[in-house]
C-alpha cells in the first residue's frame, strides 16, 4: 500500500479553524499524513527581475511577480509558530501524522520544536546542497525530497549528500507545471528515481475535475509507495491552490487507489486509463520552457533573513 500525503498547502487561508477542520477532513477521507508549510511571509526574498518580468516576441523569458503583491497575499495565509508547533497535537486529535516542508535553513529549530517524523523538502530546493546538508541537524525519522524542475546531475548529487550523512529519504517525481497535463507526466521517471533509493513515489499536481485520478494510479502501477496531492475543503475558487487541489470525497478515491495491491491497479489502470503509454513518457528528459521558467521564479522564492542579510538556501553561508 502506499503511503497518502494530504498537501494542505495554504489552503487554509492562515485560519486555524480551517486548518483544523482541514486536518479533520484529511483523516476521515484516509490520508496517512496532513502536510502544513512552514512559510513565513517576512522570508520572502525580493527580486527585481520579477516586478516587471521580461516578454521578448511574444515569449515569456522572466515570469511578472511583484514583491509587494506576492507579500501582502502571504503575509494573510501565515501560520505563526506556536500554531505550526502545536500541529503536532492537533493531528494527533484526528489520529493522522503531521508533516511540514521546511523553506529556509533558519526554520530548522522551529521544525524540531514540531515533533516531526517525517518532513518535505520541495522540488526547488532538491538542489539546495547546503540545506540538503543540514538537513542532518533536523530530528526526523524520514526525510521526502521533490524532484520537480530539478536536473538530473542535481538530483543525483542531493541524493549522494543524503547518503553521506545516512539520512533515510524517498524520492518523489514531481512535474513542476500547474497544473500538470496527461501530456508531459512523464511518470517513467519513477523508475529513473530508483537509481538513487528504494522508495519513490509521486507529487501530483493534475486537476482533478479534469483528470480524475489517472497520473496518481498510473504512477502506482510503477511503483509509487508515496503520493502526495493538494487538499482543499473550500471551494476550489477560493485558494490560490485550489486548481490542483483534491476535496474530501476526492481524496477518498485517491486513498482507495493507495490501498489497492498491484494486480488490482493494474486492472484498474486497463479500465480507466487509457492514457498509461502516453503518461509514460522518458526515463530522462529536458526540462520544459515552462518548468525553467518556475525553476527561475520559485528557487531562492524564500531565503533566510539574518542581521538584515538575504542568505539563500544553496549559499554556504552559516546561519
Amino acid at each position: 500500500m502506499a503511503k497518502l500525503i494530504a498537501e494542505l498547502c495554504q489552503n487554509h487561508n492562515g485560519d486555524i479553524n480551517i486548518l483544523e477542520d482541514m486536518v479533520a477532513a484529511a483523516a476521515e477521507s484516509g490520508a496517512d499524513y496532513a502536510k502544513i508549510q512552514s512559510i513565513d511571509s517576512d522570508e520572502l526574498s525580493f527580486r527585481e527581475r520579477f516586478e516587471n518580468g521580461l516578454n521578448e516576441g511574444g515569449r515569456i523569458k522572466v515570469i511578472k511577480r511583484p514583491f509587494k503583491n506576492e507579500y501582502e497575499r502571504l503575509k494573510k495565509l501565515d501560520l505563526n509558530e506556536n500554531t505550526q508547533i502545536n500541529f503536532h497535537n492537533l493531528c494527533k486529535k484526528y489520529k493522522i501524522e503531521p508533516m511540514t516542508t521546511i523553506f529556509t535553513r533558519s526554520k530548522i529549530d522551529l521544525i524540531n520544536q514540531m515533533r516531526l517524523k517525517c518532513v518535505k523538502i520541495s522540488s526547488f530546493d532538491c538542489a539546495s546542497f547546503k540545506l540538503i546538508d543540514e538537513l542532518k541537524k533536523v530530528n526526523a525519522d524520514e526525510f521526502i525530497i521533490s524532484t520537480g524542475g530539478t536536473f538530473d546531475r542535481e538530483i543525483k548529487k542531493t541524493a549522494e549528500i543524503m547518503k553521506k550523512n545516512s539520512l533515510n529519504f524517498s524520492l518523489l517525481h514531481c512535474i513542476s507545471i500547474y497544473p500538470t497535463t496527461i501530456e508531459v507526466a512523464n511518470l517513467n521517471r519513477i523508475n529513473y528515481l530508483k537509481n538513487f533509493t528504494a522508495k519513490v513515489g509521486i507529487s501530483d499536481h493534475s486537476n482533478p475535475e479534469i483528470y480524475k485520478y489517472k497520473i496518481i494510479a498510473g504512477s502506482l502501477l510503477l511503483g509509487a509507495e508515496i503520493v502526495e496531492k493538494h487538499f482543499t475543503i473550500l471551494p476550489k475558487n477560493k485558494t490560490k491552490d485550489g486548481v490542483v487541489s483534491a476535496n474530501p470525497s476526492q481524496l477518498k478515491e485517491i486513498s482507495k487507489l493507495c490501498k489497492l495491491n498491484k494486480s488490482d491497479i493494474s486492472n484498474y489502470v486497463k479500465e480507466n486509463v487509457t492514457e498509461i503509454e502516453e503518461m509514460k513518457g522518458n526515463f530522462t528528459r529536458e526540462l520544459s520552457e515552462e518548468e525553467l521558467l518556475n525553476r527561475d521564479y520559485y528557487q531562492g522564492r524564500f531565503a533566510s533573513k539574518v542581521n538584515g542579510k538575504t542568505i539563500f538556501n544553496w549559499e554556504y553561508t552559516e546561519i
